[in-house]
């Protein structure tokens, strides 16, 4: 199980003999599903280069504060933002002390600083600097502060000596890195979500389109990703912002989702239709803006394919859950839906509503399922998202 699937982990190297060992701490928080970007302080460098890091991390490897290239200047505040957790494996002496003063003199102090998620601290160094007084004084300050300090082990170290201060073993400091992340049955999966309207030409000007904004899509995408899924997200024209750390496809109309889904479906886990995709689409939309002459303007609507119900045909389809967007006999036309399509859950979303649903910030649905119906009450759409997915892991996995 992948538990550090879309996890951003930052590993800082330091000055030690162990920082030979980064490479393959970096391989086993990659095993778990991270991706890794290392800052390489000046006395890291002096035992491992920095080529050896990008070619194994397979990111740019950070090194100075003052980035001519970071984004305004602010490469620190950048990282700080993008990390999910931080590691310092090898911690020295000296690391650990400009932790605990709360030192901002290089760039992984100031990325430190500017950051709130978990801090974990793999100390390594000779057996008397370890049981010094000072060193000690200072893990118990980090330890008040919360951070996790990775016990080192015992044994020969570089210098001859034998005893504690030589770094835990890589697999160790990653599992402990991954404990730091709750781990669900969707951690790992594959999930292939659509969301936002599909839109359908008349002409280069006008569209027939829905009220879709995408946020109840987009509030399960981000939910997958906080349980650890791998989410691809195939999104129409919505209101909400993308989540970085899925795999984001852009479309228009409903046939290039229908493609898209297609393309994408295979080796999917889950497939969860949010989007809200067009029924029909013109016959024959113009290439030229239509002008108004003062006559009635008929249109031809054909029907577009369903994605769905063709996922649901597959030979070797996904679990499956499908909303029905509905505005009168609302349980009847879900249930008929879940049942037609042969999905295996259907999100009944009450549209007709002026409080919560489409282009709101909050909504309430009906889970179904062929053994449950159960409600879920109104709340925001990440909240919604949240009860959706405990439920559906519940029922289906």
């Amino acid at each position: 199980m992948n538990r550090l699937t879309n996890k951003h982990i930052i590993l800082g190297v330091s000055g030690s003999i162990s920082a030979y060992k980064a490479p393959d701490i970096v391989r086993r928080l990659q095993d778990l599903g991270a991706q890794v970007k290392v800052i390489l302080t000046e006395g890291g460098a002096k035992f491992i280069t920095e080529l050896s890091l990008q070619s194994i991390s397979k990111n740019k490897v950070h090194r100075n504060l003052w980035d001519e290239d970071a984004k305004l200047g602010m490469g620190h505040i950048e990282l700080a933002k993008w990390a999910d957790a931080i590691l310092i494996a090898p911690a020295s002496a000296n690391t650990v002390a400009n932790i605990t003063l709360g030192k901002a003199d290089d760039l992984l102090s100031n990325v430190i600083l500017a950051n709130d998620t978990p801090l974990l601290i793999a100390p390594a160094m000779n057996l008397k600097m370890y049981q010094s007084h000072a060193l000690q004084d200072n893990l118990s300050t980090l330890v008040s502060r919360r951070i996790i300090i990775i016990k080192p082990e015992s044994g020969k170290q570089a210098c001859g000596d034998i005893g504690i201060g030589r770094l835990a073993e890589p697999s160790s400091i990653a599992k402990q890195v991954a404990s730091q992340f709750i781990s669900t049955k969707l951690t790992g999966k594959k999930v292939l979500i659509t969301l936002g309207a599909t839109i359908e030409a008349i002409d280069p000007v006008r569209f027939i389109s829905n009220h879709s904004s995408g946020k109840m899509g987009m509030a399960l995408v981000n939910t997958c990703l906080e349980m650890g899924a791998s989410v691809t997200c195939i999104y129409g024209n919505i209101t909400t912002t993308l989540n970085a750390k899925s795999n984001n496809i852009s479309i228009i109309s409903a046939q290039q989702m229908y493609t898209k889904v297609m393309d994408s479906i295979t080796g999917q886990d889950i497939f969860i239709a949010c989007a809200a995709v067009s029924d029909f689409s013109v016959k024959n939309s113009n290439n030229q803006k239509i002008k108004k002459d003062g006559q009635n303007l008929t249109l031809e609507l054909i029907p577009n394919k369903d994605i769905l119900a063709d996922v649901c045909k597959l030979k070797e389809k996904p679990i499956c859950m499908g909303f029905a967007a509905e505005t009168q006999n609302i349980l009847k036309n879900a249930q008929k839906k879940l049942k037609n399509k042969g999905c295996d859950v259907i999100i009944l979303n009450d549209v007709s509503k002026a409080d919560f649903g489409f282009n709101m910030d909050e909504n309430e649905v009906v889970f179904l399922s062929r053994n449950l119906n159960k409600k879920i009450a109104k709340n925001s759409k990440q909240k919604v998202a949240k009860k959706i997915l405990e439920i559906f892991i519940k029922e289906c996995l």
